[in-house]
């Protein structure tokens, strides 16, 4: 039992040593490889030292080889930008005249590479490239100023009437050498004139505005005007464009035929001049705003477009002047001397800046233009004005005219007849009138008319009662007053007047004529037909001189010698009147032939009672031819004679 513990333990001593042993080699391996391990990490560390100057100067090749990429990209941009500018400046020396597309894209080019060099920083050439490019662009912009001015006058011609008047409608065109027409208040035609003129304007009419510039050329304006203000130039563009388009605005008006007048210049003119003269501004006006500045906003909208309000005030600056030339006219007429005949010129003239205000407001749009806004709306109120005080002027003048013109026959009055038509007139005016009186008096027209009308009328009737007072025969008195109001009332009558009048004003005056014509019958016919009255017939004494000796019942009493006194004054008397009245005129027919009715149904019955009651007493002597000289039927043709303002040799005959 011993021997085999003994035995066991000693095999498990071997064991024991033998993992000592195998312990030691493993440790002594160990060791051995951490030796080498130790001795490889130190021979890496000293092999990495080593190579790291190598890596270092690797490093520095590649960055250079970088930094050599891209200077030479950068300078083959440089020199792109250098041949650029080569080629710009080749083609800015040559000039914009032969080849303006090409000479505008050189001047983008030079714009661009003057931005790309001041952007470079550190490239010592820079200062002297931009200098030089600077003073290149300099002389670019001048030559550009220069075609500017040369292309703008090349195509910048006055336009001559005669293609104006092609642009305005046929309705407008002038038929003869002058564009005006005339307003007489004393032409009959002067309302048809008016009428026309109103109707016309009511058409839808078109104004063609003329070419002023050809449609190709203005973008060529619009680029060379686009570089001018990229340059600054600003100022040079608007003076250049001021200069060459105004002188050629105002020809093409001077050549239509305005004039500038001043009140002097208005003044030393005669009526019917200074009449023509407002009819042609009239129409001037009208072709200067609807043809030539409506073609002058065009152009400056087109060369200037996108330039903020350089077109307004380029605008503004070339048409000042031509306004001024037109409105300086009106303001002459406006500020003149008042009489009655401008009235309708003033009217005329006020309606042509209402019609236009709304088309020169839309035109003369802008800041830039506001004076010439304000020019014209002064011009619209002065008009006006001086129209309101030539209404007070003429009722004044109306009722105190002083006219030494003779109307020996009591026809109708030269003043009546025209202040009758100025009346008229005034009717056809009725739009016109409205607009001004609602503008300066806040009321409807109606009332101011008719208000004004009815003055009128009142200062001529006043004025004919004192006209009629120069006659030595009252009965001529009462027939001049009776022609003259029977005009107004028939004229009344016929026009729009009676509407604001009133038919109670129509049927007043009307009777008023009645009461003259029966004014006239009794004095110049009371005393004749005394003469065929059976007073004052019968004898003082008895006798053979009596109608009672032999005679018919009906002439009892009557003494032959008192008949034929009276049929001797009655002839006389008659051949007097007949003698007279056949020179004084009744111009109204009808008004004429009620007259000579209203006389023959007083006379003839009187004269043949008086002839067939008292005749026989003178038939029966002798000569009874020369006491009974007429019939009634002669009487009667005679009466036709009368009122009919024949001359004395006429009635004598």
């Amino acid at each position: 039992m011993r021997i085999a513990v003994a035995g066991a333990d000693d095999l498990l001593s071997d064991k024991a040593t033998k993992m000592r042993e195998s312990l030691q080699k493993s440790q002594t391996i160990t060791d051995n490889v951490v030796s080498i391990l130790g001795s490889f990490d130190h021979r890496l560390s000293t092999l990495e030292t080593a190579m790291r100057p190598t890596q270092i100067r690797t490093h520095s090749i590649r960055k250079a080889h970088e930094n050599i990429d891209k200077t030479l990209k950068a300078a083959e941009v440089i020199l792109v930008h250098f041949d650029q500018f080569r080629q710009a400046e080749a083609k800015i020396l040559q000039g914009p005249h032969e080849d303006l597309e090409n000479y505008l894209q050189a001047i983008a080019k030079l714009r661009s590479n003057i931005q790309f060099f001041g952007s470079i920083k550190g490239f010592k050439s820079s200062d002297g490239i931009i200098n030089h490019a600077n003073n290149l662009l300099a002389k670019a912009i001048s030559k550009l100023e220069d075609e500017f001015k040369q292309l703008l006058s090349s195509y910048s011609k006055a336009v001559e009437p005669e293609c104006l008047f092609d642009c305005l409608p046929n309705s407008m065109r002038p038929s003869s050498g002058s564009p005006a027409h005339e307003h007489d208040p004393s032409d009959k035609n002067h309302s048809n004139h008016h009428s026309e003129a109103h109707n016309n304007i009511a058409d839808d009419v078109v104004y063609t505005p003329p070419t002023l510039i050809p449609p190709r050329v203005l973008p060529l304006l619009h680029n060379l005007a686009q570089q001018m203000i990229d340059a600054g130039h600003r100022h040079q563009l608007l003076k250049i464009y001021r200069d060459t388009r105004s002188n050629v605005l105002e020809e093409s008006l001077q050549k239509l035929g305005v004039e500038k007048l001043n009140k002097d210049d208005v003044q030393k003119l005669q009526w019917e001049v200074l009449e023509a003269k407002i009819g042609n501004w009239i129409h001037f006006m009208r072709i200067a705003v609807k043809l030539l500045f409506a073609g002058e906003r065009k152009v400056c909208d087109e060369i200037f477009e996108g330039f903020g309000s350089l077109s307004e005030q380029c605008f503004a600056e070339v048409t000042t002047n031509s306004v001024s030339m037109l409105l300086s006219f009106g303001e002459a007429i406006a500020k003149s001397k008042r009489s009655p005949e401008k009235l309708f010129v003033l009217l005329d003239m006020y309606e042509i800046m209402q019609e236009l205000h709304s088309e020169m407001e839309i035109l003369f749009k802008g800041k830039a233009c506001t004076e010439i806004r304000d020019a014209a709306m002064g011009l619209t109120k002065q008009l006006a004005q001086t129209a309101q005080e030539t209404f007070g002027d003429f009722e004044e003048a109306v009722e105190k005219d002083a006219t030494k013109t003779a109307v020996t026959d009591g026809t109708v009055h030269p003043l009546t007849s025209y202040v009758i038509n100025y009346v008229k007139f005034l009717f056809d005016y009725r739009s016109t009138l409205k607009q001004l009186f609602q503008e300066f008096e806040g009321t409807e027209d109606s009332p101011q008319l008719a208000s004004l009308t009815m003055r009128i009328m009142q200062a001529l009737q006043t004025n004919l009662d004192g006209k009629s007072k120069q006659y030595k025969d009252i009965a001529l008195t009462h027939l001049f007053l009776m022609n003259n109001i029977h005009y107004i009332v028939r004229s009344v009558r016929r026009s729009e007047a009676k509407d604001l009048l009133g038919d109670d004003w129509v049927q007043r005056h009307r009777r008023i004529v009645q009461q003259h014509a029966n004014q006239y019958k009794r004095n110049a016919w009371a005393k004749i037909l005394q003469c065929l009255s059976i007073q004052g017939l019968n004898s003082s004494g008895g006798g053979s001189g009596t109608a009672g000796d032999g005679g018919t019942g009906s002439s009892s009493g009557a003494s032959r010698a008192v008949v034929k006194d009276r049929f001797k004054t009655f002839n006389i008397m008659f051949e007097e009147l007949h003698q007279k009245q056949s020179q004084w005129t009744v111009p109204d027919s009808e008004l004429r032939e009620s007259l000579r009715l209203a006389v023959a149904e007083v006379l003839l019955p009187a004269y043949r009672s008086f002839v067939k009651r008292f005749g026989s007493l003178v038939e029966s002597g002798k000569s009874a031819q020369k006491y009974i000289k007429y019939t009634g039927e002669d009487l009667d043709r005679m009466l036709g004679e009368f009122f009919e303002g024949k001359n004395t040799n006429e009635t004598k005959r």
